[in-house]
């Protein structure tokens, strides 16, 4: 039977799919190249995209692997591991696996943020963030978040929250932290009240000096909640220098009152 041709991406795409199909149903080249009645240094080639497989090969490989042609040209099909729910609630979560087909813990960090509400469903851009490892978690999906800014004293600018995905809002509880997603706000880290009105939240900041705001379900595209943290702050030392911050600001304000009485 006689050769197809490919475009360079359907090359491409083809090289990487065969390798991912590979290593999920864990053969060895070896293993796969007795299936198929070739070399394993031809499909050696055929996963660097060296060479083009004829099409008596690809149909072999498609009914092996369950999957269409036109899937295993096409398609990433490494993403369907990146991919884990939809919900009344929230969109698709795009996640990550490493080589044992546990889920990563990705790491959004400040210069990510701007970026991660127009781009967390997508694979490729999830795959491309660094990756934490955290010992003993409990099973579940999990993101860190590099916190900005000074809301959640004693929470200094820096640390890094590590949370687990909230699939519904009726999991989100009171008084409990969450990164939240929005539409309008970006990326931000607060305490939550759920309102009686059963369609929004109140973000409260633990910092006094910032105020209470209502964020409507329809705003979120996602909610993390706090598992644990890291941080490369003292927090007593922290504490204080936020109490200083806020008794200086008192501290001008006064002045500022007398000076006016007296003027």
């Amino acid at each position: 039977m006689s050769n197809i041709r490919y475009a360079r991406n359907e090359i491409d795409m083809l090289s990487e799919n065969l390798k991912y199909l590979r290593k999920k149903h864990s053969l060895s080249q070896q293993q796969l190249s007795d299936v198929l009645s070739i070399p394993r240094s031809t499909l050696g080639d055929y996963e660097r995209g060296h060479t083009e497989p004829n099409l008596a090969t690809l149909i072999q490989l498609s009914e092996h692997f369950g999957i269409t042609l036109d899937a295993l040209i096409k398609e990433t099909l490494s993403h369907e591991t990146m991919e884990i729910a939809r919900t009344k609630d929230f969109k698709v979560l795009a996640i990550s696996v490493d080589r044992m087909e546990r889920e990563n813990i990705e790491l959004v960090d400040a210069k990510a943020a701007a970026g991660y509400l127009h781009s967390f469903q997508d694979p490729d851009y999830i795959k491309e963030l660094p990756k934490l490892y955290f010992p003993n978690v409990p099973q579940g999906t999990y993101r860190a978040f590099e916190i900005d800014g000074d809301s959640m004293v004693p929470m200094m600018p820096g640390s890094v929250v590590i949370c687990s995905y909230i699939e519904r809002m009726e999991e989100v509880k009171n008084d409990r932290t969450y990164v939240i997603a929005t539409h309008l706000d970006g990326l931000v880290y607060k305490r939550v009240l759920k309102n009686p009105d059963g369609e929004s939240i109140t973000a409260v900041s633990d910092n006094p000096s910032y105020a209470p705001f209502k964020i409507p379900f329809r705003d979120i595209a996602e909610m993390w909640q706090y598992y644990a943290h890291l941080s490369f702050t003292d927090s007593k030392t922290a504490l204080d220098e936020a109490v200083d911050t806020k008794l200086d600001s008192i501290q001008e304000t006064v002045t500022y009152i007398k000076e006016r009485l007296n003027g």
